[in-house]
């Protein structure tokens, strides 16, 4: 439905999205024939489903740990909820996108989340181009090669207390996850780095940021922070296996 509103020669110029969105950019590609093999409306829709369907998922896996691990550290929590009120005040409906390039700390929470619980922890497979030694093992060329940014991320050469969540040891560091700083590679790096990092984050920032500012969050009747676990379901993308149930209040 979406390809066919493009496709429409009825739209006007009002109706046309400015800028381009990605739709329009496959379909100029499909037209011009730049593509080796000629790209078909199939070819369009599998790499829409790839960009939504794999965005979502990630992202709603991260914020969810985000909350596991906010809810088993209240500091923190209320660290960041401090941060979130303070900056939008208690009149404005929601967060929205301009607000959270001021949230440094709830960035913090997002980088220590994805640290710790990496959506995808090997990543995107790589193959070797030519024959290597890592760590005095002899890597011959061609070789299928997964990275572990979950060991990565937890590598105690690399970080301090790695299995502490510290947002703070992101604060007023250079440290970012776009490939540049290779002991935090959540979306891999390299020209092979996830295509919708910046779909993703922002997608995250933006839910989780809505969830802190709106709502006060406890455990339900019975159950305490410390009875949060970390258990993850088996899959290419690492979803947690028990359910996160929360109360949410709503904050005056």
């Amino acid at each position: 439905e979406l390809i066919n509103e493009h496709l429409d020669p009825n739209r006007t110029k009002s109706e046309l999205p400015q800028p381009e969105d990605i739709i329009d950019i496959l379909l100029q590609i499909r037209k011009d024939r730049g593509f080796k093999v000629d790209l078909t409306l199939d070819h369009i829709k599998a790499v829409l489903m790839n960009v939504f369907v794999a965005g979502t998922d990630t992202s709603a896996a991260t914020v969810v740990w985000a909350m596991t691990y906010l809810m088993k550290n209240p500091r923190a929590m209320k660290k960041v909820q401090q941060e979130i009120r303070s900056l939008i005040g208690g009149n404005k409906g929601f967060v929205n996108e301009d607000d959270v390039q001021e949230l440094h700390y709830l960035k913090a929470v997002v980088k220590e989340t994805m640290r710790l619980q990496p959506t995808v922890p090997l990543l995107v497979p790589r193959e070797t181009i030519e024959k290597c030694v890592i760590d005095g093992y002899e890597i011959p060329a061609k070789t299928l090669v997964f990275v572990n940014a979950w060991a990565i991320g937890r590598d105690p050469e690399a970080w301090e207390n790695p299995e502490e969540f510290y947002p703070e040891r992101f604060v007023d560091s250079c440290i970012d996850f776009k490939g540049q700083h290779f002991e935090l590679i959540p979306f891999g790096a390299g020209r092979r780095i996830c295509p919708g990092l910046n779909m993703g984050i922002a997608t995250v920032d933006l839910a989780l940021a809505n969830l802190l500012y709106k709502f006060d969050w406890e455990m339900p009747p019975g159950m305490k922070s410390q009875d949060l676990d970390f258990d993850v379901l088996p899959g290419i993308t690492m979803h947690k296996k028990n359910a996160l149930s929360l109360l949410a209040k709503y904050h005056e």
